[in-house]
């Protein structure tokens, strides 16, 4: 694991109003996991070299790495370390792309591209990348394992919320919904179950584990949860609507994706303009559910503003 003795723990402070720079944040976050995943992961040359290059090929593509940007932010608006969420940033990352290997497979969404990259069964074939995605599921819960105890939550609460999140009852849930939609009139309350938990659950998931690791009160854990819910379920939307208004090239995987498989979306169901109502109201209830963790969650309202004011 990696070691977290090297050097002082690191603790984000407050920058004065307007001058929080999240593009400097996002990289840091983002060269931090980075470098913590290639430590955590075998190396692309440990026999079988084959799966390991798959794992990495999916885990390094790209991408602003918001899930473990979110673990972090969290953290440090429960006065926690970097260094503590670490491990927790890392599984969720581990979970996120196994997901997206998984989901990109000819069985289930059959991409060819994801972060404008060739997906994981065209490099590797179909086998390999369910291998890959099943390797990364597991090497989650390696990690996460070796997260630090807080004072509020041990390791095995922590371990138990992700297994929770990634589990039949959340993110395979929504998958499964999503599979057994397609082609089918759904309602607005079956299409939110599905966003629920494809989508939402572990971007709850994320902030809840940055408090946790951070020790965060009871009270700061129900904000946190609020804020992730919101988040998830708004930017599911948002990635619903930008699936009909934008192009591949734009989103770095392929548009129109949802109306060619008849896939439910927001916008198939009650519209474009009343969807981009609906994203904007999850949007504010997200924001609100920052203001009890006061000048600390500067971070999190600035990945929100990120992630649901993209343009749609």
């Amino acid at each position: 694991m990696p070691s977290r003795k090297s050097s002082p723990k690191s603790q984000a402070r407050p920058a004065p109003a307007g001058s929080f720079d999240l593009e400097t944040f996002l990289r840091n976050g983002a060269e931090a996991v980075n470098a913590a995943l290639d430590l955590f992961l075998p190396k692309p040359t440990v026999r079988p070299a084959t799966i390991h290059k798959a794992m990495r090929y999916s885990l390094f593509a790209g991408g602003k790495r918001i899930r473990p940007s979110l673990v972090i932010a969290s953290a440090e608006a429960c006065g926690g370390f970097v260094e503590d969420a670490l491990p927790a940033a890392c599984a969720v990352e581990c979970i996120h792309t196994y997901s997206l290997i998984h989901d990109d497979l000819p069985a289930m969404d059959d991409d060819d591209f994801r972060r404008g990259k060739p997906t994981n069964h065209k490099v590797f074939g179909e086998g390999i990348a369910v291998l890959a995605g099943d390797a990364l599921l597991t090497s989650a819960f390696d990690i996460i394992a070796q997260a630090p105890a807080s004072a509020r939550y041990s390791v095995a609460m922590q371990v138990r919320e992700l297994a929770e999140a990634s589990g039949s009852l959340q993110l395979i849930a929504g998958q499964v919904a999503d599979l057994e939609g397609e082609g089918k009139k759904l309602t607005v309350p079956q299409l939110r179950y599905i966003h629920e938990r494809k989508t939402s659950a572990l971007l709850r998931c994320s902030a809840r584990l940055g408090g946790m690791s951070a020790g965060c009160t009871a009270a700061q854990l129900a904000a946190l949860s609020d804020f992730g819910y919101h988040v998830g379920l708004a930017f599911q939307v948002i990635d619903d609507i930008l699936d009909v208004t934008q192009t591949s090239e734009k989103l770095g995987k392929t548009a129109g994706k949802d109306v060619e498989a008849e896939k439910a979306t927001y916008p198939s169901i009650v519209g474009l303009e009343k969807s981009r109502r609906i994203a904007q109201q999850l949007t504010a209830r997200a924001f609100a559910a920052l203001k009890p963790l006061g000048k600390r969650a500067e971070a999190l309202n600035a990945i929100a503003e990120f992630l649901l004011k993209r343009d749609r």
